[in-house]
């Protein structure tokens, strides 16, 4: 790779990425691309005379790998405030990690504090992400006090960019909604086209069943996922799919985890409803027996919803083959297991829910690639078009095309890693997926043209990253 020269976006001038097959949501094909000035200027069919004529200030060579959109990671929470401490990776280095993952955008969660404005929580997570992202960053809203002003601020929100907000089912005390203020926000959603996110799991039978366990001396990790059951969620999921179709809103279901909550989704799309939904790699690689290792081990795979048994596994993967699952997120939101997740020692409800991610997404999917999953496309549509068109961000972010920011991943199918805590950049303790051998690697990532990651060397820094305002939902008819 030659020497970058500058350009007026901080980017080189003009980067030629020559030699590889570009996947896309929509297309497989061997071609090259001409970045300039931050976005692709151009891609044409590889020994082309349109290919062979650029003439480029660097050119990157992608021989042998795949050249893929960054990816865009929809569900994260950096620096997030939960059960008396907070996500132990912040800005900073989340996105960090997200590009040695090949992750060039985020949306993370700003939150409201019951009682305060909407603006004064945006206004707290923008002075968090400024001038420390690695790459570029947008916001979701969520919602924890539905009040008259609040659904006034929302219209505001969307105007400027915010085209989002997260409900909660769960967590009731905290963040919870109850069904009218849910209905409201909707019905205010369906109005100003903002798009409703809904946590679906039913927060105050799951509060009735914790109090009981916790009474019955039952307080190890495992009892997590027993208490937080599948028909809790799936209960969940179908009210909320009522409520938006009561409304006259489109629904977002975040962290599906399970066969009969999905089973919800897909009835809903069965009757041609603007519903969709997320899951996660944590619900397609683990399983309900990593709450049960020893030694407190089940505390790191704590999360809401929880991890399922096995079986549920092969019914993610076949929504997702079938779209009634849109997006494979990370709810990257990871505490350390030491001084972090054992606050909850002897009692399961204390322990930090929340488990890290960003870093490991694309390879994970990858890997199911491998495995004959997914194909390699609907790879790229789950981690990167899907996600970008949900979330208003498309085609600027999510594919390879003249006019796209050049964020752009080249990675290696046939690299070999295991995942660990010892190689990985997330600052957590642990890896939920610790000597997992996979297939596939990031090799080399361009943010806007700027490379962050040279062939598994971090040149990327602070502050490059920027806040991306976001149009609203590109999925509904």
């Amino acid at each position: 790779m030659t020497s970058p020269q500058p350009g007026a976006s901080g980017a080189p001038g003009r980067t030629a990425v020559r030699g590889g097959l570009l996947v896309t949501a929509s297309d497989e094909l061997h071609a090259d691309l001409l970045i300039e000035d931050g976005r692709i200027a151009a891609v044409a069919a590889r020994h082309s005379d349109v290919a062979d004529g650029w003439q480029a200030d660097r050119t990157l060579d992608a021989t042998g790998k795949y050249v893929l959109p960054g990816g865009v990671d929809a569900h994260t929470h950096m620096e997030m405030p939960f059960g008396g401490t907070f996500a132990s990776d912040d800005f900073e280095t989340g996105t960090r990690a997200a590009a040695w993952g090949g992750t060039t955008t985020i949306v993370d969660f700003a939150l409201q504090t019951k009682g305060r404005a909407l603006r004064e929580g945006l206004d707290q997570w923008h002075a968090k992400a400024d001038g420390r992202c690695a790459v570029d960053y947008g916001f979701h809203m969520v919602l924890s006090d539905v009040t008259p002003e609040s659904l006034h601020e929302t219209d505001l929100l969307v105007e400027e960019g915010v085209t989002s907000f997260k409900l909660f089912m769960a967590y009731p005390g905290v963040f919870y909604s109850d069904d009218g203020q849910i209905l409201r926000a909707m019905q205010r959603a369906a109005d100003n086209g903002g798009l409703p996110m809904v946590h679906a799991e039913n927060g105050i039978a799951i509060d009735v069943l914790v109090e009981q366990a916790l009474a019955e001396g039952r307080t190890d990790p495992r009892v997590h996922g027993e208490v937080r059951r599948e028909l809790l969620e799936a209960e969940a999921t179908h009210r909320a799919i009522q409520l938006a179709r009561v409304a006259g809103a489109p629904l977002y279901v975040v962290h599906v985890s399970a066969e009969k909550a999905l089973a919800e989704l897909a009835s809903a799309r069965d009757e041609n409803l603007p519903v969709f939904g997320e899951t996660c790699p944590q619900y397609l690689f683990l399983d309900v027996e990593n709450l049960a290792e020893p030694d407190f081990g089940g505390a790191k795979y704590v999360c809401s919803t929880p991890l399922r048994p096995k079986e549920h596994q092969e019914a993610l993967f076949r929504g997702l083959r079938t779209d009634d699952l849109q997006v494979v997120s990370t709810d990257h939101c990871p505490f350390c297991f030491s001084g972090q997740k054992e606050l909850g020692r002897g009692d399961f409800s204390k322990i930090p829910n929340g488990m890290p991610g960003v870093e490991s997404r694309m390879d994970l999917l990858h890997q199911a690639v491998v495995e004959g999953k997914l194909t390699r496309r609907r790879w790229i549509d789950l981690a990167c078009a899907s996600p970008a068109r949900m979330f208003g961000l498309y085609p600027k972010k999510g594919t390879l095309a003249p006019g796209a920011d050049a964020d752009i991943v080249v990675y290696d199918p046939h690299a070999e890693q295991v995942l660990s805590a010892e190689t990985h950049h997330m600052n957590v303790d642990y890896s939920p997926y610790e000597g997992k051998r996979i297939t596939g690697r990031v090799e080399t990532v361009l943010s806007r043209g700027t490379t962050v990651l040279d062939r598994g060397e971090y040149t990327g820094r602070a502050g490059h990253g920027q806040y991306v305002p976001r149009g609203t939902c590109q999925l509904l008819g």
